[in-house]
């Protein structure tokens, strides 16, 4: 008997089954939700009007419960790399399930870890060997971990406005203070600005730093690395003994229209390189810290450290088989030279709005990573609109935004962070110029109606300004 026939005749004998309970509670999700999970997440989905209930999803596209049509330019937080359900990663899930393999034993050397870190160094030419755990937020704690242990130093840099997850670890080289507030105290760090080598360099000269970590390209505010910053530290990170950590955990895997971020500069070749995210094909969570042959050596140094830093999930044979699949992927669909293309043409296309729009004040970012920022209106109309809103709180214009490119359009967005004037556009890595003409269109209405100085928009913009105040 298969497997799957085996499955089939337990659904059928009473046992347990999926389908049934989702046709049967599916409608109570909100409510579930409110009960038993974040209790704000629902009621923050139901004030922006995002309270949307979803049944299917395909490559770039989900549909809601009255069958309409949406367009993803979110893809998850960047998990979403391929789309949803791509074909050949859901078919690498089925065959590794059908196998029933001797997974996580723990004490074997099963084959799909070991070909998946040799597909993945493929790619970083410069770099040996990797750990497997389960998440981004993981994959910086172990690069924390090793970089802190090799230099024998506590303390970590980071840049200004950085995000790096939100585990206790990567939390310390978290910039944005709403997350780090009330979690204190956290690991020996400093901020340094974005691009500011004598911040960095005053900060080395402490003697006392094992690492910089740093984004290429920040998700908050979509902020670029400036030109020759990542070789310039890297250099001073060396010649101080201390470590470059390229954190690619959104950036990584073709998101910037190279695999990694960091590639876009010659010469740079970070020590320890943290990668999640698309890795997981969007079914499996997975994590991969990558980094040199005498790091790993230095921290596995003896048969008694053979578990020194280590994760029950990790290396999985279900996410080993879905991090196959993606890469095989991105090399059979030339993923990475469309990432390129449909970059571009979304950026030229967008960028060139802003001389047509006055609250359009920029149009930045590489590959498929956009951000679109907003900035204060010339007309006295729409200047006094806007000082409304940004007297409530800052940000409020592009949540007028993000909202009615949802309701109105089906386009789902988001807002690049608290407080921030900055949609940051992160679609699938596969999406075209259809969906390009399809989101510019859209976004064209929006800034239309917006720049009328009146209607819908500025209701709902009234509405997030009592919601906003009320909130103090």
């Amino acid at each position: 008997m298969t497997t799957a026939e085996s499955a089939s005749e337990s659904s059928q004998a009473g046992g347990f089954d999926l389908a049934g309970l989702l046709a049967e509670r599916g409608a109570e999700r909100y409510e579930l939700h409110a009960r038993y999970l974040n209790h704000q997440l629902p009621r923050m989905l139901h004030t922006i009007g995002f309270d949307k209930v979803y049944e299917r999803a395909e490559g770039a596209h989900f549909w809601d419960a009255d069958g309409n049509d949406h367009l993803d330019m979110l893809a998850g937080f960047g998990v979403m790399g391929l789309g949803r359900h791509h074909p050949v990663v859901r078919k690498a899930l089925h065959d590794v399930l059908d196998l029933s393999l001797a997974d996580l034993t723990r004490f074997d050397c099963q084959p799909l870890p070991a070909l998946l870190a040799e597909k993945l160094l493929a790619h970083s030419p410069h770099l040996d060997r990797v750990f497997f755990g389960n998440s981004g937020t993981e994959a910086v704690e172990g690069a924390l971990k090793f970089a802190r242990f090799v230099t024998g130093r506590p303390r970590v840099l980071y840049c200004e406005h950085a995000f790096h997850g939100l585990t206790t670890g990567s939390l310390s080289v978290n910039g944005e203070a709403g997350f780090r507030d009330g979690f204190a105290p956290l690991l020996p760090d400093t901020a340094v600005p974005l691009g500011d080598l004598d911040a960095l360099e005053r900060e080395l000269r402490e003697g006392d730093v094992a690492a910089l970590i740093v984004e290429p390209i920040q998700g908050k505010g979509v902020h670029e690395a400036p030109p020759g910053y990542l070789r310039a530290a890297q250099e001073l990170l060396h010649r101080h003994k201390a470590l470059l950590i390229a954190d690619e955990v959104q950036t990584g895997l073709g998101r910037t229209g190279d695999f990694y971020a960091y590639q876009h500069e010659e010469g740079v070749e970070p020590d320890l390189v943290c990668v999640a995210k698309a890795l997981s094909g969007g079914y499996v969570p997975v994590g991969a810290t990558l980094g040199k042959d005498w790091i790993f050596k230095k921290v596995y140094s003896s048969m008694d450290r053979v578990l020194v830093h280590s994760a029950s999930f990790g290396s999985n044979a279900q996410a080993m088989a879905a991090g196959l699949a993606v890469l095989s992927v991105m090399e059979s669909e030339q993923v990475v030279a469309n990432v390129r293309a449909t970059g571009e043409l979304l950026r030229s296309r967008l960028a060139a709005l802003t001389e047509r729009y006055e609250m359009l004040a920029e149009v930045r970012g590489r590959g498929l990573m956009i951000g679109i920022e907003f900035g204060r209106p010339r007309s006295l109309k729409l200047r006094g609109h806007w000082a409304m809103l940004q007297a409530a709180r800052k940000g409020l214009f592009a949540q007028m935004v993000v909202v009615p490119l949802l309701q109105r359009h089906r386009i789902l967005t988001q807002v690049s962070g608290d407080h921030l004037e900055v949609i940051k556009l992160i679609p699938p890595l596969i999406i075209g110029e259809a969906e390009v003409d399809r989101f510019v269109d859209a976004f064209t209405a929006v800034m239309d109606d917006a720049h009328q100085g009146g209607g819908l928009m500025w209701d709902f913009g009234r509405t997030l300004v009592k919601q906003a105040m009320a909130g103090r």
